[in-house]
Formats: structure tokens, sequence, C-alpha cells
């Protein structure tokens, strides 16, 4: 039955990924750590996520804003495992407690609108690439902090969406081999999360197909909402 319930999962995050660009970590990570515990929901969420990323790393590429990028990625290459350290290290429920947490408060600050209101200065990216890469380390949530900065910037929304895609993918990457160092992945883990990689994949293509069909801002609240909920149940069970 919790294989069931974790493919379901997995295949309405893919979508809501498709649909609103980002988002796949934050909606199964709390139902997933309630599932199969916190330190596998983070393996198969961070690799999922650089699957469903690098689908569409090509195109984004050619996007991006370099410049951005670099001061983001660079610090979480060194942060990241400070995160994996405190996922494998910590009592399991307490890893738990704080994935659904994490999700709730960036759920929270997504749907009221709050952006990033300073400068986009190359020591302000450092040190949100720093913490970002903690985040990511220890509960596979690493993004939304850099949706809220990149959304405040001067991109369009095509270059933020590039941005997010490639970022995405170089830090989850990133945090896949940090596990992998750590002795975190299993075969049958591996042999899970692969698995896994198909539905997700496939329904992050079919959400992206939908994209252009949908109110981006009320499916980006609804997909918002749930992930709230979703947060909230994870820290009540």
């Amino acid at each position: 039955m919790n294989e069931v319930a974790v493919i379901v999962v997995v295949t309405f995050a893919g979508l809501i990924r498709g649909i609103t660009g980002f988002g796949g970590a934050m909606l199964m990570a709390p139902s997933l750590s309630l599932l199969i515990g916190a330190v596998p929901t983070v393996v198969i969420a961070l690799t999922l996520e650089t699957a469903a990323a690098l689908v569409m790393f090509s195109d984004a590429r050619r996007k991006i804003n370099k410049r951005v990028l670099f001061y983001l990625i660079l610090p979480a290459c060194f942060t990241v495992p400070i995160g994996g350290y405190f996922l494998v290290t910590l009592d399991p429920l307490i890893a738990r407690k704080i994935i659904s947490g994490v999700v709730v408060v960036f759920s929270l600050m997504l749907l009221s609108g709050f952006r990033y209101s300073g400068p986009h200065r190359p020591s302000t990216s450092l040190l949100l690439g720093s913490i970002v890469g903690v985040l990511l380390g220890a509960t596979s949530v690493g993004a939304p902090p850099v949706i809220l900065y990149l959304l405040s910037g001067p991109d369009s929304q095509a270059v933020t969406r590039a941005n997010l895609t490639v970022f995405v993918t170089a830090i989850s990457a990133i945090g896949l081999v940090m596990l992998l160092v750590a002795g975190a992945y299993t075969t049958q883990l591996t042999v899970s999360a692969l698995l896994l990689c198909m539905p997700y994949v496939a329904a992050t293509c079919l959400g992206g197909t939908l994209f252009a069909r949908m109110s981006d801002r009320g499916v980006r609240r609804l997909a918002l909402g749930f992930m709230f909920t979703m947060g909230v149940f994870g820290l009540l069970m």
C-alpha cells in the first residue's frame, strides 16, 4: 500500500512541478517523509528533481543569467554537505518535522506574495547560496528561498524560470553526490528512486504542456495551498 501511495504522491508532485516550474520537492517531501522516512525522502526527492531538471536543462541553459547563478551555486557546493550531516545524524522524527516546517514556512511566504526587496549584490547571493545549500542537504527543499530572491530581480519570467531550472539541477546533483558519499544510498533505495523517475518526469512533461493553457497565478496559489496543507499535516502527525 505504501508503494502505491508513494507513486501517487510522486506523480502529482511532478504534475505540479511541470505546471508551475517549481515545487516538486516541497509537495512530495512532507508526505514521503511520513511514508518512508526522512533520509529516503531526501534521496528520492533529489534524484527526481535532478532527473526532471535535466529534461529542461538544455533549453534553460541558453536563457540563464550566468553571473547570478555563479554566486548562488558556488557556496552551495560547500554547504550542502553540512545539511546532509544534519539529515543523517538527527533523530528521524525531528528530521521529519524540520522538513514539514520548512515547507510550511516557505509555502506561506510564497502565498503571501513576499519578495526580497534588497539589491542583488554578489555578497547577498553568496550568503543565500550558503543557506540554501544547508536547507537542500537537510530537507531536499532548497529552491524556495532562491525563488523569492530571483522573482525580485530585473530578469524576465523566462530567464527566472531558466535560472531556477539550472540552479535546481546543479544543487540537486551536489546533494546526490553528498548522500552517496555519506552512504545514504542503498541498492533498494537506488532502484526505487530510478523507477520513480519515470512517472515523475512523465508527469512533469505533461504539466509543462498544460502550463500554456492554464492560469499561472491560479494554479500556483492552488499548488502552494496544497503544499502548505501537506506541511501542516506532516507537522501534526
